[in-house]
């Protein structure tokens, strides 16, 4: 008898259980962690390059302040407080702290980054408080600080110093050009005119006399006796003749003293603002740093 055919499928393939390669995974895991290491370092040198050139660009308002204060006119006699040598010394302070700023961001930061935030912090620290000086605080006026309010003060005080700035007020034309610009004003028009402080106070009588405007350099009084106390000293020193006007007069000492502390206080806020903002840049350029070197 014939064999019967054996119609039995064959099994099928037994499944293979996939091979775990450690090596591979492991390889794996480094590169996902090497590319967010890296990205982590870009976001870290980015931000680093970011608060260094702005530091830079901000520190370029210290050598415009530089040129204003070496090429600026001196304001109605001012050499005669010898105000040009601060200048001149105020300007080689503000290019050191430029240099000395910029030095540190360039070569110091990178390796010393905590000797380079002392080296900035220091100078701007004495631009700070040469800033408060000139302002006026009150902790750091002083008679002895040149170019401060109370220093303008007793400046102006010294009779014999005053003398001279009475002649040198006279000889550049302020009240004579004021006189010349207000020629065809009628009185209405003149006091809505803009004085400087020194014009006001030098070139015509206080507001408080009550004089009758004739032009800008010739007002006549009224009929109150000189010796009435009531009457402010300034108005019986006012004279119409163009060599005395009120020249002799508190006004016009106190006016010249704003007219000075308004440029001078100008210079002030303008240190103050710029070493407050370059310290707080320079502290956030710090931090930066070390998460940088943290993360390297």
């Amino acid at each position: 008898m014939a064999d019967e055919p054996n119609n039995t499928p064959p099994p099928p393939p037994a499944e293979t259980e996939p091979t775990h390669d450690p090596e591979n995974n492991t390889q794996t895991k480094q590169d996902k962690g090497s590319k967010k290491n890296m990205f982590k370092d870009l976001k870290v040198k980015h931000v680093t390059g970011i608060l260094s050139l702005v530091s830079f660009v901000f520190s370029l308002p210290i050598l415009a302040s530089v040129t204003w204060l070496l090429y600026m006119k001196s304001y109605d006699c001012e050499w005669l407080f010898k105000l040009p040598r601060l200048q001149i010394g105020i300007s080689v302070g503000l290019i050191l702290v430029f240099l000395v700023c910029n030095g540190a961001l360039l070569f110091l930061r990178a390796r010393w980054p905590m000797v380079a935030i002392i080296v900035v912090t220091v100078p701007l620290t004495l631009m700070f408080t040469v800033g408060l000086a000139l302002l006026g605080s009150n902790s750091l006026e002083s008679r002895r600080v040149p170019a401060t309010p109370l220093w303008f003060k007793m400046k102006v005080d010294d009779d014999g110093l005053w003398n001279n700035l009475k002649g040198c007020i006279y000889d550049v034309h302020v009240c004579q050009d004021l006189a010349a610009s207000s020629m065809p004003l009628k009185p209405s028009d003149f006091n809505k005119k803009k004085l400087s402080y020194v014009e006001s106070g030098c070139c015509t009588p206080p507001e408080e006399c009550h004089m009758r405007y004739v032009n800008a350099t010739f007002w006549e009084k009224d009929d109150t006796p000189e010796t009435d106390p009531s009457v402010n000293a300034d108005c019986n020193a006012w004279k119409n003749d163009r060599d005395v006007l009120c020249y002799d007069c508190q006004s016009c000492k106190q006016g010249y003293v704003k007219a000075l502390k308004s440029k001078w206080s100008k210079l002030g806020v303008f240190l103050v603002s710029m070493a407050v903002f370059l310290i707080a840049c320079h502290m956030a350029l710090f931090l930066a740093t070390m998460w940088e070197i943290h993360c390297t």
